[in-house]
């Protein structure tokens, strides 16, 4: 069925990344997996094909795209060939967006030419041990200097994606005292060079899924940050991310979908190779209908998700709307990736199958960008309950 969301462009797009993936990806993946990481090289190139630029603006050496069927499509072609991009997803489906819609003139000219090219990697520090990212609980703290030239940085940081690469961090940190009717007052942003004196990576986490996002603990010991680095107005970090929790959750509700997609692909392709009984897997009937069910649910997913999609583009993209559709693309696609496991046999349980990957690395979805209880919380909210 044509997707009347995606158009010639689009379509463009992914003929090119998809030569791109199979020709620089795949054969190296294997190496990549192993090593736990993409080398940093492989950002570059990303930079050199315009992939980090896409929704950049044009006067710093973006595409200027508005459409989130680009994002679309790359999570598609990933999906279909079981790798990953690493810490590159973070840089631009979290940090990119920060950047254009919070940072001055002068900030932009700063940092957005070197976020397209790959040179300057950002990644976006909220959670904290013990606390994660509850405002109430953080203990991050940067109080500003008496001249007010420099805030200074102490605390730690974890769960950061992106945080082994990255040239710059933003960071959310407490700044001012909260109010006792606002445990988010106080809180700002601030964008932490990785080279500064105080700044280390700890502890790089070993995760379920997604080996290769490069997440690690981060420390911070009196790290200056010059006043200038404050990323939107001061003490209101907490709004300026809930700002962006629709696009991000709509990133995650394509992720999902594409992930679900490309898991009844390769039950296909296993099951019609499988023999047994003197027959292909995919000729008996249960297996037919395993496949049918799946991909009746992906195709459910997909209606969600361009719908959303389209909202998106169209600027009417609201809190309710984005929850409702990661709620129902992650659980879904939750269910078919596993249903599609299955199919494996003991084929589908080891690590290096890409039903495998796939698998472990869908299960963040349903924690991200709010879990599927919190989601249900905003759904019944904006249904007046």
């Amino acid at each position: 069925m044509h997707r009347t969301v995606l158009d010639a462009e689009h379509a463009a797009f992914r003929a090119s990344m998809r030569a791109f993936i199979d020709a620089e990806v795949v054969p190296s993946f294997g190496k990549w997996y192993d090593d736990g990481q993409v080398p940093r090289e492989f950002y570059y190139r990303l930079g050199e094909l315009g992939v980090f630029g896409l929704e950049a603006p044009v006067r710093f050496g973006g595409a200027g795209r508005t459409s989130f069927g680009f994002r679309t499509v790359l999570a598609e072609e990933i999906a279909r060939a079981a790798v990953s991009f690493g810490g590159a997803s973070v840089h631009v489906t979290r940090c990119l967006p920060l950047v254009t819609a919070l940072a001055t003139p002068a900030q932009q000219a700063r940092w957005l030419p070197g976020i397209v090219t790959g040179d300057t990697m950002f990644a976006l520090a909220v959670a904290e041990p013990g606390t994660g990212s509850e405002p109430a609980g953080m203990r991050t703290t940067a109080p500003l200097s008496v001249d007010g030239s420099t805030y200074v940085v102490n605390g730690s940081k974890t769960y950061v994606a992106g945080g082994v690469h990255a040239d710059r961090v933003i960071v959310c940190a407490r700044t001012a005292a909260p109010r006792p009717d606002d445990p988010a007052h106080g809180l700002s942003l601030l964008v932490v060079d990785t080279a500064a004196t105080g700044f280390r990576v700890g502890r790089r986490l070993d995760t379920l899924g997604r080996k290769l996002s490069g997440t690690a603990e981060l420390t911070f010991t009196d790290v200056r940050v010059p006043a200038a680095d404050v990323l939107g107005a001061p003490h209101r970090a907490v709004a300026h991310l809930a700002g962006q929790l629709p696009r991000e959750r709509l990133g995650i509700a394509v992720g999902a979908y594409a992930q679900a997609k490309a898991a009844v692909r390769f039950a296909r392709k296993h099951t019609a190779e499988r023999i047994a009984f003197t027959q292909p897997l995919s000729a008996f009937q249960n297996t037919k209908f395993e496949l049918a069910a799946c991909q009746t649910e992906v195709d459910a997913v997909e209606a969600v998700v361009d719908r959303a999609l389209a909202a998106h583009d169209r600027g009417e993209l609201g809190d309710a709307h984005a929850a409702s559709a990661k709620l129902f693309a992650t659980e879904t696609a939750g269910r078919v990736i596993d249903r599609c496991l299955q199919l494996h046999g003991g084929a589908g349980y080891l690590t290096d199958s890409p039903i495998a990957r796939l698998y472990a690395d869908h299960r963040i979805d349903r924690l991200q960008g709010g879990t599927s209880d919190v989601l249900r919380t905003i759904i019944a909210t904006g249904m007046g309950l």
